[in-house]
């Protein structure tokens, strides 16, 4: 007797080919790109189909790594969004801590404040941040950057490190404080 969720092979090969032809689409945008970024310089604009082009090389990819410096700005991009994201982290933690555990005088008038600078897009944000950089010296610096991302960030990762806190019970503290934490 079959159980239930249980297919039989025929399901089992419907499944497998529906997987298969969407694993397709999602994987042909990729496979294209690739195949453009190795086609020759005088053949970029080719409506050629064929997923390895004639006269395919990979200059592109030498003068990438070897010629320009975007190693440097991998680097520069790996530096800021660690140090944000350790930035965002802590500040998140603890404010959402606060605010999901204590009571104090302004808690609803600052998760509401939170809330709304979410419903704004963050370009509304570009010139007062941009002016308020140059006016503090540290336009054009990492710190600037990393201080412009951070200011975006912590109003969503406060709001979701409140959620997650609002989800652990009373309990498991107490018994954590009584335990000696």
């Amino acid at each position: 007797m079959a159980k239930r969720g249980d297919l039989s092979f025929k399901g089992k090969i419907a499944v497998y080919s529906i997987l298969i032809i969407f694993s397709f689409f999602a994987i042909y945008p990729i496979l294209r790109v690739i195949s453009i970024s190795i086609r020759p310089g005088n053949r970029l604009l080719s409506k050629s189909l064929s997923f390895i082009p004639q006269g395919a090389t990979f200059e592109s990819y030498r003068r990438l790594f070897f010629e320009e410096p975007f190693l440097r700005w991998l680097v520069n991009s790996l530096f800021v969004s660690v140090v944000v994201t350790i930035i965002s982290v802590v500040l998140a933690a603890t404010a959402g801590y606060a605010f999901s555990w204590y009571k104090f005088p302004g808690r609803n008038a600052a998760m509401l404040g939170i809330i709304t600078t979410q419903m704004f897009p963050v370009t509304m944000l570009l010139l007062p941040l941009f002016i308020m950089l140059i006016k503090l010296g540290l336009y054009d610096s990492y710190w600037g950057l990393i201080i412009a991302y951070s200011a975006t960030a912590l109003p969503f990762t406060i709001w979701q490190m409140k959620g997650y806190y609002d989800t652990i019970p009373f309990s498991l503290e107490e018994a954590a404080v009584i335990d000696g934490a």
